[in-house]
C-alpha cells in the first residue's frame, strides 16, 4: 500500500482534523529540511575566490587584535620581538591553513578536524577532539570574546582606572545571552547582525591603521629605537607570546568547513589562504605599529583597553568612535563564533556524541536552538572563574594539541593512505614544520613554567576516554534510560524536532 493510501486511511480513521494536521506538517518538514541545509551550508552552494578571502579576513579579525597586543608584549617585553611574534604567527597560521587545505580537498567531509582524525587514527582521537571542542575550546573562545567586549564597553565609564570584575563579567554574560537568543530565534537575524558588525569591524581597523601611517609620516618613531633592548627571550616566554598572538589569528582553518561550497576549490582554497591570511598579518602588524607610535611599551602594558588609549591620544573629540566600533567588532566575532560552534554541537548531537536533543531543530524558528543554548550555557560557566589571559593560555594549549595532531594525520596518511586523491599537495616540509612548532607550543609552557591548570586541561581531555567507553563504545542501557525521558521533556519544552524525522 502506498504512502498516500496510508495517509488517507489515517485521515479517514481519525477525522478531518488529523488530515489537516498531516497536510500542514508536510510544508513544515520541508521548511525544516531547508533550514537544516541553510544551517549546515550557510554560505550557499557557490563561494568564489573573493568571498573565500573575505570569509578568512572577516572570521580571523575580531577581538584578538584589541586584547592580545598587551599580552604578547608582556611576555617578550620589547617592541621588536613583539612585532616579530605577530608576523611569525601569521606565517604559522598560513602554513597550518595550507596543510588543512590538502586535508579538506582530500577528505571532503564536514566537521572540521573530526573526519581527518577519524581517517588517520580512528574513532578515539576523533571523539576526543569533539569532546574537547564542545566543552573546552569553543565555549572558552566565546567567553574570551565576550569578556573582551565587556572590557571595551565598560572602559569609557571608568576613566583612569580598571572596571570592576563584577561589571565585566555581568556584561559578558549579558552579551552571551543576547547573542544566544538572536541566533536561536532566527538564522537571518543572526546573519544580518553579522554583516553589519563585520562592516563596523573593518572601519575601526582602517581608522587605526591610517592614523598610525599618518603619525609615522609625521616622524613619531621614538618608540621604535633600540626596539630589541630589554627584551625577555626564552622558550617559555616565546611560547606564551605565540599563544596570545595565535589567539588573534584563530579561525584560519574556517574554509575547511565550506570546501564543498567553494567554486573550483582546488584553485580557490589555497589562493584564498595565500592571499587572505597574509592580508590579515599585514593588518595586525600595522595595527601594532600604530599602537607603538603613541604609546611606549610601559604605557601599553598599563592600558586597560589598548585601542581606547590609542583613540584618546589620536582622535581627541572623536575618541568615542574607537570603543564603540571595537564593541561592534567583538560582538561580530562573538556572533560568528556562536553560529559556527553551534553548528559543531549540532553535528556532534547528530553523530551520537552528545545528547540527541542537541541535533534537533526548532519548529517555530527553524534554528538549531538546543545546540546554541547549550553552547551559550557552557560559555557563561567559563566566564565565572576565568580572566582573559588565563582563558587564552588554556584555550591555546588545548587547541594546539589537536591542530598538531591533525597536521600529523596529514603526514601519516601520506604513507598509510596513498590511494587517496590529493588535488592540493603541499611540500612535506610544511606539515613537518607545523607539527614540530605545535609540539613546542604545547610542551614548552609545561616544562619551563608548569601550572596546575595545564594538568587539569590535560586530565579533562583524557577523561573523554571514559565517556567514550561508557556511552559511545559500550552504550550502557542505563544511560539510554536516563537520556530518553530527558530528551522527551526538553523536546516538549523547546518545541524542537529531530532532523531524522525531517529527512524521512
Amino acid at each position: 500500500m502506498g504512502e498516500g493510501s496510508l495517509k488517507r486511511r489515517k485521515g479517514e480513521d481519525r477525522g478531518g482534523e488529523d488530515r489537516q494536521s498531516i497536510q500542514s506538517h508536510e510544508p513544515q518538514t520541508m521548511n525544516l529540511q531547508k533550514q537544516a541545509n541553510l544551517f549546515l551550508f550557510p554560505l550557499g552552494p557557490c563561494v568564489g575566490l573573493i568571498s573565500g578571502i573575505c570569509m578568512i579576513v572577516g572570521t580571523i579579525i575580531g577581538s584578538g587584535i584589541f586584547v592580545s597586543p598587551k599580552s604578547v608584549l608582556a611576555n617578550v617585553e620589547a617592541v621588536g620581538p613583539c612585532l616579530t611574534i605577530w608576523a611569525a604567527c601569521g606565517v604559522l597560521a598560513t602554513l597550518g591553513a595550507l596543510c588543512f587545505a590538502e586535508l579538506g580537498t582530500m577528505i571532503t567531509k564536514s566537521g572540521g578536524e573530526y573526519p581527518y582524525l577519524m581517517e588517520a587514527f580512528g574513532p578515539i582521537p576523533a571523539f576526543l577532539f569533539s569532546w574537547t571542542s564542545l566543552l573546552v575550546t569553543k565555549p572558552s573562545s566565546f567567553a574570551i570574546i565576550c569578556l573582551s567586549f565587556a572590557e571595551y564597553a565598560s572602559a569609557p565609564f571608568y576613566p583612569g582606572c580598571d572596571p570592576p570584575q563584577a561589571v565585566i563579567k555581568c556584561l559578558a554574560a549579558a552579551a552571551i545571552v543576547v547573542i544566544t537568543i538572536v541566533n536561536s530565534l532566527s538564522v537571518k537575524l543572526g546573519s544580518y547582525l553579522q554583516n553589519f558588525l563585520t562592516a563596523a569591524k573593518m572601519i575601526i581597523v582602517a581608522i587605526i591603521i591610517v592614523s598610525g601611517i599618518v603619525l609615522l609620516a609625521q616622524g613619531k618613531t621614538d618608540n621604535f629605537k633600540d626596539s630589541f633592548k630589554g627584551s625577555k627571550i626564552s622558550v617559555s616566554s616565546i611560547s606564551l607570546a605565540f599563544y596570545n598572538g595565535l589567539w588573534a589569528y584563530d579561525g584560519w582553518n574556517q574554509l575547511n568547513y565550506i570546501t564543498e561550497e567553494l567554486k573550483n576549490p582546488y584553485r580557490n582554497l589555497p589562493l584564498s589562504i595565500i592571499i587572505g591570511i597574509p592580508l590579515v598579518t599585514v593588518c595586525y602588524v600595522l595595527i601594532n605599529v600604530s599602537y607603538f607610535t603613541v604609546m611606549t611599551s610601559t604605557e601599553l602594558l598599563q592600558s586597560q583597553a589598548v585601542a581606547v588609549t590609542f583613540g584618546d591620544r589620536v582622535l581627541y573629540p572623536a575618541s568615542w568612535i574607537v570603543p564603540l566600533f571595537v564593541v561592534f567588532s567583538t560582538l561580530g566575532s562573538a556572533n560568528g563564533t556562536c553560529f559556527t560552534a553551534g553548528r559543531l554541537v549540532y553535528v556532534a548531537g547528530r553523530e551520537g556524541h552528545v545528547l540527541k536533543i542537541l541535533s534537533y531543530i526548532s519548529v517555530k524558528h527553524l534554528t538549531p536552538a538546543p545546540a546554541i543554548i547549550f553552547y551559550g550555557a557552557i560559555a557563561i560557566i567559563y566566564i565565572i572563574p576565568g580572566d582573559i589571559n588565563s582563558l587564552i593560555n588554556y584555550f591555546s594549549f588545548a587547541v594546539w594539541i589537536f591542530y598538531g595532531l591533525t597536521v600529523l594525520a596529514l603526514i601519516v596518511m601520506r604513507f598509510t593512505r596513498k590511494e587517496l586523491k590529493r588535488p592540493i599537495r603541499v611540500p612535506i616540509i610544511i606539515p613537518v614544520i607545523v607539527t614540530l612548532v605545535s609540539i613546542v607550543l604545547v610542551l614548552a609552557p609545561i616544562i619551563s613554567a608548569p601550572e596546575l591548570p595545564y594538568l587539569y586541561c590535560t586530565l579533562f581531555i583524557l577523561s573523554g576516554l571514559i565517556v567514550y567507553a561508557l556511552f559511545v563504545h559500550l552504550k550502557f542501557s542505563w544511560a539510554q534510560k536516563i537520556s530518553k525521558p530527558l530528551t522527551m521533556h526538553l523536546q516538549m519544552l523547546l518545541e524542537v524536532v529531530p532532523e531524522e524525522d525531517v529527512t524521512e
